[in-house]
């Protein structure tokens, strides 16, 4: 009878990919990077092991969601202060100083949650709001998420 393979920390092999968000849905976006950065898309996939790949996503201001979402999905937050609830919606947070956090909440919310590995895993995702990022040098390979279905598009 053969056992399970587990990786070990040492055996990963990290690839770089990069994807262009502009025009794509951020649910259906941010499951698929989750995947990635977990590594469950791999034959080899350890549950407690960081083997997931680096993401580069870049144009974060030009995500869509779907229905009336931009305008009505609320994010809050705590200050830490009695009567510290804080709201802003979607569209805000788009039209504001930093509409990557949009990208950057959707995935870490379909992470596992508040754990050392999830925190690990997270570190391996860069946002963008522009065109430009700096990791040319790590030559990511490019994944066209809009053509891999006709759903991850917002039809007009």
């Amino acid at each position: 009878m053969k056992t399970t393979k587990f990786l070990k920390t040492a055996e990963v092999d990290k690839k770089w990919i990069l994807i262009d968000a502009e025009g794509v849905i951020v649910g259906r976006l941010a499951s698929f990077i989750a995947m990635r950065l977990r590594g469950k898309h791999r034959p080899d996939y350890t549950p407690h092991i960081d083997c997931g790949d680096n993401v580069i996503i870049i144009n974060a201001e030009k995500v869509a969601f779907t229905g009336n979402k931009r305008k009505d999905k609320t994010y809050y937050w705590h200050t830490g202060y009695p009567g510290g609830l804080k709201e802003r919606t979607a569209e805000k947070i788009l039209d504001g100083r930093f509409p990557d956090r949009i990208m950057r909440k959707a995935v870490q919310r379909m992470l596992p949650k508040e754990s050392p590995l999830a925190r690990q895993q997270l570190s391996n995702l860069r946002v963008y709001a522009g065109s430009e990022h700096p990791h040319d040098p790590q030559s990511p390979e490019v994944i066209d998420f809009k053509s891999m279905s006709s759903k991850n598009t917002k039809a007009n």
